[in-house]
């Protein structure tokens, strides 16, 4: 019998959860100043909100968790990505009547899909993404670009670059689709099976198949750009002008499409050139998609567009940048018990601590000094507090300043004020907070 975690999944262990904190910590900040809230959606949905009609991506033709109900006829799916649940939230909730459109959005927690696991690919995996709904306008194309640029560029990473593209509007993808058919009529039955699917579904997909790419027949397919109105020049070109003017530096990728088959207009790709990222250098992508609010019963002709992160690809990513997330911060006090009879009172003082704010902890082995004092090292604690039967006896602790050496003898029912004032002392000579106690 095996006891460890599924293939594709893994444990985030104590002593790697900083980083994830420090990572969902910064993004709540670009989301809060950019305008953006936060949405949570069920892990499950109805399997019809991701499978949609003729779908050809990989993603619903293969990947998805879906389960039956005992005696129902009803079936559920595990999400394998955001967006959906998102889009139908927005319209179950007739989220699209609020005045003050559009709704910025952004949600943050894990997605299952049932692939190869492989470096940056997992089957659980942590996506955070943005979705804006209820307008269209080539200008929130390019804040939503601009939200996840800053987010990566604020994190340190500069081995990254914007790939971007333009699908059209539903006339000129549909004069696209049509070329494509011809040009790959003669050959579809001697290319994969997923290209041979898709060539029925969607032939938009066949350009973004990895097994036939290198053929001459992918190297001459006719371009997007040759089927284009007039109307969707425009609109792919405000946002290209847009980009311009906020200095985010872009190339125009052509064959870029995306894996899922509701995107429209704008569709778009940061990636890694880091050599270190291998095939899965992608940190956040997305586009714009303009008839998933009409498929879930919203308003007809209603807008969107978004992008998904990965937090494991963006771990990756700093990794091989050498960027260096820090550890969470240390404890403010350590309370050593000096003595069996003093644990209860110990337990009492971490506790007072503690609900003044202070992050602390304290020895419940029994173990000697010299070993408690080793957690304090380990620990990073700023101080020390010594509490046994001395201690006890005149109501007084020795609270140890672990930088500075210094110690404080003071009355056990003071000690939360010469804390305070430790503490504070600290922030003025450091010109700022850096300890983990909580500020009023």
């Amino acid at each position: 019998m095996s006891y460890q975690v599924p293939r594709g999944t893994q444990d985030v262990l104590p002593q790697e959860i900083s980083k994830w904190h420090r990572l969902e910590e910064l993004i709540r900040q670009f989301c809060y100043v950019y305008n953006y809230e936060e949405i949570r959606t069920p892990i499950f949905e109805h399997t019809n909100v991701f499978k949609r009609g003729n779908d050809s991506s990989d993603m619903v033709n293969k990947e998805m968790y879906t389960f039956q109900l005992e005696n129902s006829a009803t079936s559920l799916t595990l999400r394998p990505e955001g967006t959906a649940g998102v889009v139908r939230a927005f319209v179950e909730h007739k989220l699209y009547g609020q005045p003050d459109l559009p709704l910025k959005m952004y949600y943050c927690g894990p997605q299952f899909r049932h692939e190869r696991p492989q470096k940056g690919r997992m089957r659980i995996f942590n996506q955070f993404g943005v979705e804006v709904l209820g307008a269209k306008d080539p200008l929130l194309d390019v804040e939503t670009i601009a939200l996840g640029w800053s987010f990566v560029s604020a994190l340190g990473l500069s081995d990254l670059k914007v790939l971007i593209n333009t699908l059209g509007d539903d006339a000129s993808r549909n004069a696209y689709r049509e070329a494509l058919r011809a040009h790959f009529k003669d050959e579809i039955g001697s290319m994969c099976a997923d290209c041979q699917r898709r060539y029925e579904q969607n032939p938009l997909r066949i350009l973004d198949c990895k097994i036939d790419r290198e053929r001459a027949i992918m190297k001459s397919a006719p371009k997007m750009s040759d089927y284009l109105n007039d109307e969707s020049k425009a609109y792919f070109q405000a946002v290209l002008d847009g980009l311009d003017a906020l200095g985010i530096p872009y190339e125009i990728d052509d064959r870029l499409v995306r894996g899922l088959d509701y995107y429209t207009h704008t569709v778009f790709e940061v990636v890694s050139v880091n050599k270190e990222m291998g095939a899965q250098s992608t940190v956040f992508a997305g586009g714009r998609y303009d008839g998933l609010v009409e498929y879930f019963g919203g308003p007809q002709g209603m807008s969107g567009i978004g992008w998904a992160l990965g937090l494991e690809r963006l771990l990756l990513a700093c990794e091989a940048e050498g960027i260096d997330l820090g550890e969470e911060s240390g404890l403010d006090a350590y309370v050593l018990c000096l003595a069996p009879q003093a644990k209860t009172a110990a337990l009492q003082l971490v506790t007072q601590l503690r609900s003044s704010g202070y992050r602390c902890d304290m020895d419940y082995l029994g173990r000697s000094f010299k070993a408690q004092f080793k957690s304090v090292e380990r620990k990073h604690a700023r101080t020390a507090i010594f509490l046994g039967d001395k201690e006890l006896e005149s109501g007084e602790v020795t609270i140890k300043e672990i930088d500075t050496q210094k110690q404080h003898t003071v009355p056990l029912n003071d000690i939360v004020a010469v804390m305070d004032r430790l503490f504070d002392e600290t922030q003025e000579a450091e010109g700022g907070c850096t300890c983990g106690h909580v500020h009023e």
